[in-house]
């Protein structure tokens, strides 16, 4: 097992997911590109630079959708969706960080239908921990962890937009990944 506060190269995680991304988009003609806030969001927009997807870029927060929203409340920090491109019909590569029950996935999914019904949703992770607890599985990923079950994967952007991907405790008061 790893061990707490581990680095993973993100930048490299990061070009290994693009070129899967890539591969995967070529010749799909209403490709859109959906992060979910925050390092999802983070890598969508990457993604979408590097991909010349600007224009069909988007964002969105499911603290709303969540399953767990009554028992967890509302989450202090949370960001507007933005859509500004038709959802109908599009191949839609939704975003995530890190990947592990499949939940925010799954609200994810309820959130992009509240815009339209894309023709094909594609899942991108720059990490896949595993655990899943709903039959969700990324297309694109750019690692797999196994991680104790007191530890997490944190994605940090700095000011420069560069990216780390750190293995960090879990804090036992009530906190739960909620990937």
């Amino acid at each position: 097992m790893p061990t707490s506060n581990q680095e993973y190269d993100a930048e490299a995680l990061y070009r290994e997911l693009l070129g899967q991304v890539r591969a995967g988009l070529d010749g799909v003609q209403d490709a859109a590109i959906v992060g979910i806030h925050s390092g999802g969001a983070w890598l969508a927009e990457r993604l979408a630079r590097d991909l010349d997807l600007t224009a069909r870029f988007g964002t969105i927060d499911v603290s709303f959708y969540r399953d767990d929203y009554a028992k967890k409340g509302l989450h202090p920090d949370v960001k507007p969706t933005h859509i500004r491109f038709p959802v109908d019909g599009a191949t839609v590569v939704l975003v995530d960080d890190v990947l592990q029950t499949g939940r925010t996935v799954r609200a994810a999914i309820n959130v992009l239908f509240d815009y339209g019904r894309p023709s094909c949703i594609r899942l991108a992770a720059l990490a896949d921990r595993g655990g899943r607890e709903l039959p969700v599985a990324p297309d694109y990923v750019g690692t797999r962890a196994t991680l104790a079950p007191n530890q997490s994967l944190c994605l940090q952007r700095d000011d420069a937009g560069q990216l780390s991907l750190t293995i960090e405790a879990e804090h036992t008061d009530n906190v739960q990944d909620l990937s």
